[in-house]
């Protein structure tokens, strides 16, 4: 399929130089609501950043990520075998057209190897009814990322201790995953699989709360407690620390409860797109 490098390299492109509706829209409600002056100007030089690179067709942030991928591919698709390939090539493409920040270095000898090597991409692979495929990328930053963290907790503890391990985090990190955060939570599951959790939880859009109640509202709890901390935009002070706070979740075995937290910077990249057998792309 011709397109499908194309179609990637759109995806990359689209999510490194405009951030998402939903993200600008609550800072510019952010912006509106803040009392603390220093906070407004931080707001303030976060929104114009924002139009400059979607003006300029610029990153949002010198810091363009790790590149992480999810693919829900069904079935049907015909080009299953191309997509990593593809994913590669637009890799590459982006770094020298949009362009990327060489973000790939070898853990052991430290050497630099642009934006692919042992494992990065990350791609988290799906399988699904259909013939489409879905792809999202979420670049990710070092500094936020530096902020994730898990704890396992004792299985007789329940959503008190959970709420509180958040909101003491998110006080310990400060200023350091540059707020106003999205808070990705993942609960249950493994150790493993809670950190998925809670980085797959950031792709949901800003507002949009979990469909189980329970989930909601601790949701909605935590977000209250992390602005009343007062870090503030760039933890200069303010009434907001985080946008959202998102929880995802799965069964867990009786005697181990994981709870993960993923942070987002106010740069909360991510795009879609959903290309069809015909090799029509969707954007989301």
């Amino acid at each position: 399929m011709k397109d499908l490098t194309q179609h990637v390299f759109n995806l990359i492109k689209k999510a490194e130089i405009c951030l998402p509706k939903d993200t600008e829209e609550m800072l510019r409600d952010a912006y509106g609501k803040e009392t603390n002056s220093i906070a407004k100007i931080q707001l303030k030089t976060i929104l114009e950043n924002i139009e400059v690179a979607r003006k300029e067709e610029l990153p949002i942030c010198q810091d363009t990520g790790t590149l992480i991928f999810f693919v829900d591919v069904g079935v049907d698709f015909p080009y299953k075998h191309e997509i990593q390939d593809s994913i590669y090539r637009a890799i590459k493409m982006a770094a020298e057209r949009i362009p990327l920040r060489p973000n790939c270095v070898d853990p052991f000898t430290g050497e630099n190897t642009g934006n692919t090597g042992e494992g990065i991409p990350w791609i988290e692979w799906n399988l699904v009814e259909g013939s489409d495929c879905r792809i999202t990328v979420l670049p990710k930053g070092a500094g936020s990322e530096n902020c994730s963290t898990l704890r396992m907790f004792n299985p007789s503890d329940g959503v008190d201790e959970i709420e509180n391990f958040v909101v003491n985090h998110v006080i310990e990190c400060g200023g350091k995953p540059c707020p106003p955060v999205v808070l990705g939570i993942g609960i249950g599951g493994g150790a493993d699989i809670a950190m998925k959790l809670a980085k797959k939880s950031l792709l949901r859009k800003i507002g949009e709360r979990n469909r189980n109640r329970v989930v909601a509202d601790l949701e909605k709890k935590i977000l209250k407690r992390v602005n009343e901390t007062g870090i503030g935009p760039m933890g200069l002070g303010g009434n907001v620390t985080a946008l959202d706070v998102h929880v995802e979740y799965a069964s867990r075995h009786p005697a181990s409860f994981p709870v993960a937290i993923s942070v987002q910077c106010w740069a909360n990249r991510r795009a879609c797109v959903v290309i069809s057998e015909d090799g029509d792309a969707n954007w989301i």
